[in-house]
């Protein structure tokens, strides 16, 4: 059968699985549908839920503006798939071409698409973690459940760790009038993500909204009562803070432990794929019916080197879950590649926090908008004599201008004046990250 005729075939009569009900899973099949796939679709998934959105879950549903089970995606075509939803799939193989399911069940496919995403890092102390009172956010069942204790009023919330989900969850309780205590290990909140100058502009924003922000400590332990409710936390500088509400937001785990002894190229970064989306195994050889999209993704980017990258960003999701899509049901020379400039954006304090490109591959930082001591500004990111990345407080609107220097190799720093020549924006600066 000549290859235009099996993938007529497989069109028509093809069976995929996509194991990852997720916002890339959902896309991905939307996809699939729009490009001509009749074949079978199967979406698998851990959690009860229809796919629904994650970004409203830090946000509206804590603030109480949206209820956790209005956050479901809009479905922009029907995908006729088989939903196996509230089962986890614990194994795959591919010399087989079948999906283990937890409840012992098995699925073939042709075309296998992996978009398990991230889960949220627990408290490492388990008997600490399953006290009454410590939650984590990434799922729409954490947030209805984080949301009802808010509701109810607790003395003080700890938040461990400042990364973007804890501090958009430190904003929501000051909003709600909770007091808040912010432990975070780094020099300051957002370090990691967008670098230390940075960093002390989200300290400053903190403090001025009310919040108890302790930064170079960790949290040595967590203490319950005698009916197993969380009471207080100690630090490493060796004070100790009241709580009856801790939100544990130590990063992302990747979903890839169910993969164990597949043959795939995965681990705790990933898995890693080529820019068509198409898995590695474990000996770097690229696989033609497995297929990555989303947070567990790990795949190369020219701007950036053709470093391997993992991108948990909502619009990073649903560009690659489009390109694996269609890559899966178009010929070899039909086929592109996932290119889609990295961006994120966050709200929180007031201040609407947005960003292009890989801001932790810099080292050098230039205020070239704004004000960094007025919390608005734009700021650059260069990394070995060229723009990378920009990062803005409620100047959103230069994003497009810097992307289109990112797409470029634009030299850094900038060879423009800068509109607002503040004593920051004179010169580079070291952009302090860890």
């Amino acid at each position: 059968m000549s290859v235009s005729g099996y993938l007529e075939a497989f069109r028509r009569e093809g069976r995929i699985v996509i194991v990852g009900a997720s916002l890339a899973g959902l896309r991905a099949a939307e996809t699939l549908r729009a490009e001509g796939f009749h074949g079978t679709l199967t979406m698998i998934g851990d959690e009860p839920h229809a796919p629904y959105d994650r970004p409203p879950l830090s946000k509206q549903v804590l603030l109480g503006r949206v209820p956790p089970d209005h956050t479901a995606l809009p479905r922009r075509r029907a995908v006729d798939a088989q939903w196996r939803l509230g089962t986890a799939a614990t194994g795959l193989d591919p010399a087989a071409k079948r999906v283990t399911l937890a409840d012992g069940d098995t699925v073939p496919y042709d075309r296998l698409l992996i978009a398990t995403g991230v889960r949220s890092r627990p408290w490492p102390h388990e008997l600490e973690s399953d006290l009454d009172g410590v939650f984590v956010l990434r799922t729409r069942d954490h947030a209805a459940r984080l949301h009802h204790r808010l509701s109810a009023g607790p003395r003080r919330v700890l938040v461990i760790g400042a990364g973007f989900t804890g501090s958009e969850i430190a904003s929501a309780c000051r909003e709600r009038g909770l007091p808040v205590t912010v432990a975070e290990r780094g020099p300051a909140p957002l370090v990691g993500a967008l670098g230390g100058v940075i960093g002390e502009v989200a300290a400053e924003l903190q403090r001025a909204h009310g919040v108890d922000l302790r930064c170079g400590v960790q949290v040595t332990g967590l203490e319950g009562d005698s009916a197993g409710r969380v009471r207080r936390a100690h630090f490493s500088d060796g004070t100790a803070v009241e709580a009856d509400v801790v939100v544990v937001c130590l990063g992302a785990t990747r979903n890839t432990e169910w993969l164990a002894g597949s043959g795939l190229g995965a681990g705790p970064r990933g898995i890693a794929c080529d820019a068509g989306c198409r898995a590695f195994d474990v000996r770097g050889i690229v696989t033609d019916d497995v297929f990555v999209a989303g947070d567990v993704a790990r795949s190369p980017h020219p701007l950036f080197g053709y470093q391997f990258l993992s991108l948990e960003h909502w619009g990073n999701a649903v560009a690659q879950a489009e390109t694996a899509a269609h890559n899966m049901v178009s010929a070899s020379a039909d086929r592109r590649p996932h290119l889609w400039m990295p961006s994120f954006w966050s709200a929180q304090f007031g201040v609407n926090i947005k960003s292009v490109g890989v801001p932790p591959m810099a080292d050098q930082l230039f205020v070239t908008q704004g004000s960094l001591t007025e919390h608005r500004f734009t700021a650059v990111y260069g990394h070995q004599g060229r723009v990378i990345a920009a990062t803005t407080f409620d100047q959103g609107k230069w994003l497009e201008f810097y992307e289109r220097q990112i797409e470029r190799a634009a030299p850094f720093p900038p060879e423009f004046p800068t509109v607002d020549r503040r004593p920051e924006g004179l010169h580079p600066v070291a952009a302090g990250f860890p």
